[in-house]
């Protein structure tokens, strides 16, 4: 038995993803933000967040996958890249789960048209259950992060 890890469990489509819980700070129904000029396409703005100013990324749009309208179950996962906080669209937050870090695996180059470089693993959940976890400094890059940083202020 490898150690556990803690993980929450969201859903781009008909896939299920993971980021480990120590990096999210909370989670958040959908709400109003303000749009940050001359910002990549998948940055959908900023929010006020308890007086904290958060980017907000569709992740749908940051893995170039098919954009879909936001429903009652789409939440933005607040969690720690590097140094700042930033917002995640997904479609919806499902679960927490333990998983063994013997039943993770190094991602394919490509899951689902998502570059390996986006995934920390694939970890396999059950029987039959793939979760794709995400590696959060790479979802955004460091000149994406100091553009954020730049528009914030």
């Amino acid at each position: 038995m490898g150690e556990e890890k803690k993980v929450i469990v969201f859903a781009l489509g008909s896939e299920e993803y993971g980021v480990e819980v120590e990096k999210v700070r909370t989670i958040e129904r959908m709400q109003p933000m303000t749009r940050v000029p001359k910002a990549p396409e998948f940055i959908k703005g900023v929010i006020n967040l308890r007086g904290v100013v958060i980017p907000i990324i569709d992740l749908r749009a940051r893995f170039g996958l098919e954009l879909k309208e936001y429903t009652d179950a789409t939440r933005i996962i607040i969690v720690s890249a590097g140094e700042f906080e930033v917002g995640l669209i997904v479609d919806t937050a499902n679960d927490v789960i333990d998983i063994d870090s013997d039943h993770i695996d190094n991602p394919p180059e490509v899951v689902g048209g998502i570059r390996a470089k986006y995934l920390d693993g694939i970890a396999r959940v059950g029987d039959s259950r793939l979760l794709v976890l995400l590696n959060l400094e790479q979802v955004l890059d460091r000149q994406e992060i100091q553009q954020l940083e730049r528009a914030e202020q």
